[in-house]
């Protein structure tokens, strides 16, 4: 019971000032106080309502927004999105554009499963639906699932992707995004050994810690100062009375996302004090660049206790991955399987999360396949969030991953020359979809820049191991592999 009433009293205490919001915003706006105009009066009204609504969005899962798209007719389809495979922690959905041809490319997307929805993705999703198939993974918050529903910890999330990989067939391309890097890689593996026919054509992993000790960061140093205990006693808690999970272990969102304000509480505290002189002035919006963006960073998901704290012991601590010593139901995942399957990944060169080095070192475990299938990309000036959904990624990364696609679609699959933009036209290629994109935009203050980066790898917050810092003068292993890779 200590647990579960821990986790009552965060969510009482978000309940709390939702409602003290709501009462504020009630009581100044009340027709009878303009009869004597008091600036005061202004100002409650706009903390109220501020206020309810950033606790208000803590608990919702964000919609996609993606409802309709400019095809090449010159009319808008809806878009359709679809489940494909229904699991109980997570389901396979498509972005069906009915009325339109099917396109050449079909792509996977993986999201992580690391505290935030898979709509954290919604800009990328909307740039790859402008000439692909867009399927991702749609993970579900951990307070919602019964505790009949079972375990789910590394190894089920990796069966999991083989068997969503499974369900889209041998032509599919993977892109992975951060946390699900190592594991994409893991369940690619999988399938090379025991259904060679089901393997992905591509798999490109973006931003992922697949080796966390080829240059560690702040945030992987942490998980040296903690033991596997202290994190369970402290991380961990179960489920309220409230929720279809009541019960259930989980590493709470709300736990994590304080930590993550506290981390820049400077920063928020600014954000969030400009925001209400805005809307006391009458200047905010419900789709201003401040509500676009804590409307995603603020909405956070529960996950399961025993996934993180095995993603934090199995891949960060204990290097699972990164020596090819992975194990499924005790039977070792050899990664060297992988023979056929093209693989490209992707870095930023001012990423703090996932530094330079530890996804790259995945090509180093590809003892089975040819050079001329690897390839790398670091992206010099982008940070953690810029190399899936910022300018980096719409300007230089998505292109190259588009060509890195057509050039590994097999001879049966002749590129679509015609539909990939080069790096310097992205920008006109984009147009078609200019009121889809809107989201797509850096709509996140500079200063916020670092916490947008920060959200995705909440199950790594605690995580990892390593003595170096990624700060610049930083002592590395990265500087010989970059040497080494940068003509592939």
């Amino acid at each position: 019971m200590r647990y579960m009433a821990t986790y009552d009293m965060m969510e009482t205490m978000r309940n709390a000032n939702q409602w003290l919001g709501a009462t504020a915003l009630s009581f100044a706006s009340y027709p009878i106080f303009s009869m004597t105009p008091n600036p005061a009066f202004q100002w409650i009204s706009a903390w109220g309502e501020v206020t309810e609504r950033t606790f208000d969005r803590m608990v919702k899962k964000p919609d996609w927004g993606i409802r309709t798209f400019t095809c090449d007719d010159g009319r808008d389809h809806l878009v359709s999105i679809d489940t494909i495979v229904e699991k109980p922690f997570g389901n396979l959905i498509q972005f069906a554009v009915p009325g339109r041809k099917p396109m050449k490319r079909r792509v996977l997307l993986i999201a992580p499963m690391s505290g935030h929805y898979a709509t954290l993705l919604r800009s990328t999703v909307k740039s790859l639906l402008v000439h692909c198939e867009v399927f991702i993974t749609d993970w579900h918050n951990a307070r919602d699932i019964p505790v009949s529903a079972g375990k789910f910890d590394v190894e089920d999330y990796t069966l999991y992707l083989t068997e969503f990989m499974r369900e889209m067939g041998p032509d599919t391309h993977v892109i992975a995004v951060c946390q699900p890097v190592p594991l994409a890689l893991a369940a690619t593996a999988l399938l090379a050994e025991d259904e060679p026919e089901a393997q992905p054509r591509s798999l490109t992993l973006i931003g992922g810690p697949v080796d966390p000790d080829a240059n560690p960061t702040e945030v992987t140093d942490f998980g040296r100062r903690v033991t596997m205990g202290q994190l369970g006693e402290t991380m961990t808690q179960r489920v309220g009375f409230k929720y279809p999970g009541v019960g259930r272990m989980v590493y709470p969102g709300l736990l994590q996302l304080s930590s993550f304000i506290s981390m820049n509480s400077e920063k928020h505290a600014k954000a969030f004090s400009e925001q209400i002189a805005r809307v006391a002035k009458g200047e905010g919006g419900d789709y201003d660049r401040h509500n676009r963006f804590y409307d995603e960073y603020l909405s956070v998901m529960d996950m399961p206790a025993e996934f993180y704290l095995s993603t934090v012991e199995r891949i960060f601590k204990g290097l699972e991955i990164a020596n090819n010593e992975f194990t499924i139901n005790g039977r070792r995942v050899d990664i060297g399987k992988i023979t056929t399957v093209a693989v490209k990944t992707v870095e930023g060169g001012q990423d703090d999360i996932s530094a330079p080095g530890q996804c790259i070192a995945a090509l180093d475990l590809l003892t089975g396949l040819p050079d001329s299938k690897k390839a790398s990309h670091v992206e010099p000036d982008a940070g953690h969030y810029g190399i899936f959904a910022g300018r980096s990624w719409r300007n230089n990364i998505r292109p190259l991953v588009l060509d890195f696609i057509d050039r590994n679609s097999g001879p049966d699959a002749p590129a679509p020359k015609d539909e990939v933009p080069k790096a310097a036209n992205a920008d006109a290629a984009m147009k078609v979809t200019a009121a889809q994109d809107a989201q797509a935009k850096d709509e996140a203050p500079k200063a916020a820049n670092a916490d947008a980066a920060m959200k995705v790898t909440a199950a790594q917050d605690a995580q990892g191991k390593g003595k170096y810092r990624s700060k610049s003068g930083a002592k590395s292993k990265f500087n010989g592999k970059t040497a080494g890779r940068s003509g592939r």
